[in-house]
């Protein structure tokens, strides 16, 4: 994994650059299309993978714990814990993947981060996204919406998931109060295959709050073109772990004046 430290701060303070580091069994792993029998191990420290990425110049870190996810609640507290202590100071943590319940949010909140991701819950119960942002805020609660054949999915490592149409999501979503969302389109996820610019836009055209972009992201100028659309961040995974892109390019190049 290449890892550059001190590179140059982006010029849009708004622009969330987010690494991410996904957790099974306290290892570091990246799914391909969201499929868990694809998984490639790319750390055995993930306390250490994020104090690289914080000394890289990472100021948000994009962590899920997917074995929370498949269980329904989260499991990878403690470790998450220790990122957060370990990069306090210089790196955000927003944690996703098992968030279903009010009590499992707060329980996330009082580890240490800064941001939690619902999505399986939330997509099919707004009230409860209602809840959690009532209770904590709109800044520390994203809804993490998977998109595969344009619909918005719960548990979206499943192929079969019932769902409904990402813009329906969105606006079910503002409705009740959440104002950032980050869109992984499955089908590209791990793939290396560039972002669905196509979707993003749409659902940036909304106007009904903050889209963050995810799934196939392989390089600076996708990030670029993510902003372009008018996206407030890009989670960027596979792409820095098998040295693709660093995120000293990646901030070199958002840091650039926009043509």
């Amino acid at each position: 994994m290449l890892i550059r430290s001190r590179p140059p701060k982006p010029t849009d303070p708004e622009f969330e650059l987010l690494p991410a580091i996904d957790l099974v069994g306290g290892h570091v792993v990246r799914l391909r299309q969201g499929d868990f029998a694809q998984a490639t191990v790319y750390g055995l420290d993930p306390v250490a993978v994020a104090v690289a990425f914080a000394a890289a110049g990472a100021t948000w870190l994009h962590v899920v714990d997917l074995d929370g996810a498949r269980q329904g609640s989260p499991v990878q507290l403690e470790v998450v814990r220790r990122i957060a202590e370990a990069v306090a100071g210089r790196a955000k943590v927003e944690l996703g993947g098992g968030l279903r319940k009010a009590d499992d949010v707060a329980r996330a909140i009082d580890a240490g981060v800064a941001r939690t991701a619902v999505g399986t819950a939330a997509l099919r119960d707004p009230a409860f996204a209602a809840e959690v942002v009532r209770l904590h805020g709109a800044d520390r609660v994203a809804v993490s919406i998977d998109i595969r054949d344009g619909l918005a999915l719960g548990e979206g490592w499943r192929t079969g998931s019932a769902g409904l149409p990402a813009a329906d999501a969105v606006r079910m979503l503002a409705a009740v109060g959440v104002h950032t969302f980050e869109v992984t389109a499955i089908d590209r996820d791990g793939t290396l295959g560039g972002p669905d610019l196509t979707v993003l836009d749409k659902l940036v055209s909304l106007r009904l709050g903050r889209i963050i972009a995810s799934g196939g992201i392989a390089s600076a100028d996708d990030v670029v073109a993510a902003r372009a659309l008018g996206c407030a961040g890009a989670i960027v995974g596979k792409a820095l772990y098998e040295g693709r892109v660093t995120i000293a390019e990646i901030s070199a190049r958002l840091a650039q004046p926009e043509a």
